[in-house]
């Protein structure tokens, strides 16, 4: 008598739903969040601290900063420091760890921002996929991330100047970290104007920033 031996069906798995995972992890859109609101209270309680001590012969008007005064301003623009360096650190070691960071930000190439950026003043660059970024974007976002250290080490010079000769001297001393410090937090506003243009342009991007997943599309 002979035996029939039958083979279990092997499943294939099929493709991966690409379109099912998140574009944005909620991690990732946490700590955006609170990265953006950390930094919109520093750069307006930082506008009041200018006034009370200008470096240049212009002052920012009143109605754009915050804190009231110098005191108040003070205490904003401290606290927003706490959460944009704690939130900032998490930020970063989540997507170092997860490798985010290389997936989303590497490669990327002069020759690949060249080409983005005419793309993008010729109105021919395609936003079609919210998962991969084009050159220019990898280049902001990754421009962004330096800043914002240089921000925070050049505050630190301004705040306890005394308990960090080190990085003082490092920084071209007390005054000329006060112009790194200006002109570093006048980038990161430079880089949101543009950033809020590129929203309103392309307003997927911020449902997508909100929700995880890019709206469908008909």
């Amino acid at each position: 008598m002979t035996r029939t031996i039958i083979a279990p069906k092997t499943v294939q798995a099929g493709p991966v739903d690409l379109a099912a995972r998140p574009v944005h992890p909620l991690w990732m859109r946490i700590t955006h969040w609170l990265n953006a609101l950390a930094v919109v209270i520093m750069v307006m309680s930082g506008w009041r601290i200018y006034d009370a001590s200008p470096i240049f012969p212009f002052s920012i008007p009143a109605v754009i900063t915050l804190g009231g005064w110098l005191g108040g301003a003070l205490q904003w623009h401290f606290a927003a420091m706490w959460l944009l360096v704690f939130n900032g650190l998490l930020y970063l070691t989540l997507n170092i760890v997860s490798g985010r960071l290389v997936r989303k930000f590497f490669p990327i190439t002069p020759r690949g921002v060249l080409h983005d950026l005419l793309e993008a003043l010729k109105g021919k660059l395609s936003h079609g996929d919210p998962r991969q970024y084009n050159n220019v974007q990898k280049l902001a976002y990754l421009f962004v991330m330096l800043d914002l250290i240089v921000i925070v080490l050049s505050g630190l010079v301004l705040w306890k100047s005394v308990q960090f000769p080190v990085l003082r001297e490092l920084l071209g001393g007390y005054e000329f970290a006060r112009r790194i410090h200006f002109f570093a937090m006048a980038a990161i506003v430079a880089f949101l104007v543009v950033h809020l243009v590129m929203v309103a342009l392309v307003p997927r991007t911020l449902l997508t920033m909100i929700r995880g997943r890019a709206p469908k599309t008909s």
